[in-house]
């Protein structure tokens, strides 16, 4: 807005200028002029009365003295007339024009300006600037975003079907989308076009994984086994093979799994996010003799104050099932996202003695890696008593499920099932 401001300034003080300038030169210009004219007068009426003396002085009619004094008379005269600003001798005097021309053409230009500038220019806009322009995706829910990115996506392959790479990034939306058939099929396409790759088998093996309700059979074992045969050092795939590890509370085998990827030197991995797992996991086997690391000397009915970024849950047993309770179970508590994949966000373990409970989840919860509970607007809270020590529920273990909590808000949830 500023720069088009002295623009226009800049604009009207030439058009200005070439109105004045040639008026103020016009004006020395006539000065100049007029001086010479009265000069030149001066000059030769001077050389016409010193012709006249020398005649007199010739014919005798002036002495020497005479002549020396009137010359010198006329001399004085001539050089005081030199240094008068006028000369009343001159009969006609050369007039200049006046300053209501300039004037009036000043005046002109602006009026005319003004009024083209209100007539075709955009005043309105630059008196009232619109506002900034809305994001394109406001008002869409996460799972509209994403959507309309696995669209955009499947138009670039459908364009290009040959661009392996562009089926390889479909393929991993589609797993942020829970389309896990479609990305199978996706990484399957990769390996058609550039053959079979432990960067191909792992994604592949991952969004089996997750079809399958996050637990191996022996057709995703076979496709991890070949990836790792491949390239032992893959990162997708011992992703995979940790996060499984840590699910079945094998945390010494994800704690290696995940290090492996450290100790590769890779640049293309998140060596932060795979710290934190590996953080995470080292406070489950620090937990395994007791309460999990966030609720060490802690009672969970006295725990912090939740914050707007935090699920607290209510957690009781059902009554029909109380009897099955014994004092070794433990109750692990995990709350995963209502969106893209089903990673969880914050977990928690306590003993199936203090029951009911509530107990607080939040990023201090964390399950490692840089997708937090905070960064979620909605989770489901899963709880499994557990008589085996695991995490996954098995066979004679109870649970409970609350579909969908808003973080910051609390929740109820009854241990009302058995798993079969």
């Amino acid at each position: 807005m500023t720069t088009f401001w002295i623009f226009i300034a800049l604009v009207v003080v030439i058009s200005l200028m070439l109105i004045w300038v040639p008026h103020f030169r016009q004006q020395k210009m006539l000065a100049a002029e007029e001086s010479g004219v009265r000069k030149q007068t001066n000059l030769e009426l001077f050389n016409e009365r010193a012709a006249i003396l020398e005649k007199e002085l010739e014919d005798g009619l002036l002495d020497q003295t005479e002549f020396d004094a009137l010359k010198k008379e006329l001399e004085i005269g001539l050089l005081q007339d030199m240094k008068q600003d006028g000369d009343d001798s001159l009969d006609t005097k050369i007039q200049a024009k006046g300053i209501l021309w300039p004037s009036f053409m000043t005046v002109c230009i602006l009026a005319i300006s003004a009024y083209l500038y209100q007539s075709l220019g955009a005043y309105e806009e630059l008196a009232n600037p619109p506002q900034a322009e809305a994001s394109p995706h406001q008002g869409m829910s996460s799972e509209q975003i994403m959507a309309q990115r696995v669209q955009m996506m499947e138009q670039q392959v459908q364009a290009d079907p040959e661009n392996s790479q562009a089926w390889f990034s479909l393929g991993h939306a589609y797993i942020s989308a829970n389309q896990f058939d479609q990305a199978i099929a996706s990484f399957d396409k990769v390996m058609e076009l550039v053959g079979t790759a432990a960067e191909l088998l792992g994604p592949k093996a991952t969004a089996m994984y997750y079809k399958n309700g996050q637990e191996m059979n022996p057709q995703i074992q076979a496709l991890v086994d070949q990836s790792l045969a491949l390239d032992a050092q893959d990162p997708s795939t011992l992703l995979l093979v940790g996060m499984d590890s840590f699910f079945t509370a094998d945390y010494q085998a994800a704690i290696n799994a995940w290090q492996t990827i450290l100790d590769s030197g890779r640049s293309d991995i998140d060596r932060t996010a795979v710290m934190n797992a590996i953080e995470s996991a080292n406070m489950r086997i620090q937990a395994e003799t007791g309460e999990m690391p966030n609720d060490s000397n802690h009672n969970p009915m006295t725990q912090a104050a939740p914050t707007a970024k935090t699920v607290d849950v209510e957690i009781a047993i059902s009554p029909e099932l109380a009897d099955q309770v014994s004092s070794t179970d433990m109750v692990f508590i995990f709350a995963r996202s209502t969106q893209g994949p089903k990673v969880p966000l914050a977990a928690t373990k306590i003993s199936a003695n203090s029951l009911p409970v509530t107990v607080t989840l939040d990023d201090s919860t964390s399950m490692g890696g840089d997708v937090k509970l905070s960064s979620a607007q909605n989770v489901e809270i899963i709880a499994v008593l557990s008589k085996h020590g695991s995490v996954k529920a098995q066979t004679g273990d109870l649970k409970g499920v609350v579909a969908s909590v808003a973080v910051g808000e609390e929740a109820k949830l009854m241990l009302d099932t058995v798993v079969q």
